[in-house]
């Protein structure tokens, strides 16, 4: 049954319209320099994987102590699960099930909802893992990430010759994408999914991959090198494509083009080790660094705000964040006045909802929608703004 639209209750429309006057359009940097970065648990042997659920809140792990921990504004750190087998990077899959590269098995683990572990790759060829470190869920459900050879467990050998980048598919083979990195940490995909970022740690280099089929990476670009010593380590996306990555004492944030915007500064004793999007809007960057975990709100305006620069065409962006739960945020760029209607519709073409629909003036627009009571999955949303159509896919998390 669709829901009946009621904009006044769960969207909120932001407008930014610059009138026509000549102005130039400048790059400008995403990052409030009046932000602040606030400490909200420490005591942490070695603290990483950062990924935030709502209704869960924060979960984070801790490898040295072996144990994942989560927080809330209301608990504080509470300990979530014990042991962890040296968890590193953690995410969830579609069905919201929480996914984690398990160094101290060597392998990635998915957690299935009756409390059991699933293994989805432990070996390549015969041969185990070295120590699977990060991990991303594309939007098909395929889990792609690094297995570099730091933190295999103590007393065992390395049995693969190179450090890799992986794809398991949505049924379940494993397939190595690219062995071309000395030691392949961070992985985070472009809002669009098109193309792939890695950072080889030790070189504090990030690199870039055309995404091709879904299932390959081709066209290998340096993107980036941090001008720091120190290794980078995890990394994350906003909505614009700007890229996240935490080295030495500061996360670094890069454009899609490859120029530095800015950093986000952290104690200058500690090290910090990867990031995560949370919180009900998700416009708050957790971030594991020394023996904490900190937390800002490092954005301007709020992820998605372009600048107020009139668009120069029809467009519709890839909703942030992508997968939610329960909110997201669709955007889209109307480059004349113009009939618009949004809607939603599930993975078999079914109208779920009806987001707007009306006459709007040229400008850069953004919907928060809810997904609360929609079951898990895969579900699209489509602009007719004219004659101007598209159609993109979103991913619901409950």
């Amino acid at each position: 049954m669709s829901k009946q639209p009621n904009l006044n209750r769960i969207f909120t429309v932001t407008v930014f319209l610059l009138m026509l006057c000549g102005m130039p359009v400048c790059s400008q940097s995403p990052l409030d320099p009046d932000a602040v970065v606030e400490q909200i648990a420490t005591q942490i042997l070695q603290p990483e994987g950062p990924v935030w659920k709502e209704g869960t809140g924060l979960l984070f792990s801790d490898i040295r102590g072996n144990k994942i921990y989560q927080w809330t504004p209301e608990n504080g750190k509470e300990v979530y699960l014990d042991p962890s087998y040296n968890t590193n990077g953690l995410t969830f899959d579609l069905e919201g099930r929480m996914v984690a590269g398990q160094m101290g098995l060597r392998r990635i683990a998915r957690f299935e909802d009756d409390g059991s572990q699933t293994s989805l790759a432990d070996q390549y060829e015969g041969k185990k893992l070295n120590s699977p470190n990060d991990l991303v869920v594309k939007s098909d459900g395929a889990i792609f990430f690094t297995d570099p050879d730091f933190n295999i467990p103590w007393g065992q050998s390395k049995e693969l010759s190179f450090n890799g980048i992986y794809r398991i598919s949505p049924s379940g083979a494993l397939q190595l994408l690219t062995s071309s990195l000395t030691l392949p940490n961070g992985i985070c995909f472009s809002p669009d999914e098109s193309r792939l970022y890695v950072n080889d740690s030790q070189a504090h280099k990030i690199y870039a991959w055309d995404v091709t089929d879904d299932s390959t990476i081709t066209n290998k670009q340096l993107l980036y090198t941090i001008p720091v010593n120190g290794y980078a380590d995890g990394m994350k996306i906003d909505a614009d494509g700007n890229i996240y990555c935490t080295c030495s004492s500061a996360v670094w944030v890069v454009s899609p083009s490859g120029d530095l915007l800015g950093k986000i500064d952290l104690p200058p004793s500690v090290s910090a080790s990867n990031c995560a999007w949370g919180e009900s809007d998700n416009k708050t960057l957790f971030i594991t660094a020394g023996s904490s975990v900190y937390r800002v709100r490092p954005l301007l305006s709020g992820i998605g705000d372009r600048g107020g620069v009139l668009p120069a065409e029809f467009g519709l962006l890839q909703n942030f964040p992508n997968p939610f739960n329960p909110s997201t945020m669709i955007r889209f760029d109307l480059c004349s006045p113009e009939m618009v209607t949004l809607k939603i519709y599930n993975s078999i073409g079914e109208e779920i909802e009806t987001v707007a629909h009306g006459h709007l003036p040229a400008g850069n627009y953004q919907f928060h929608w809810s997904a609360d009571g929609l079951a898990s999955g895969i579900y699209l949303y489509s602009l007719q703004a004219g004659k101007f159509h598209d159609c993109k896919k979103m991913i619901v998390q409950n």
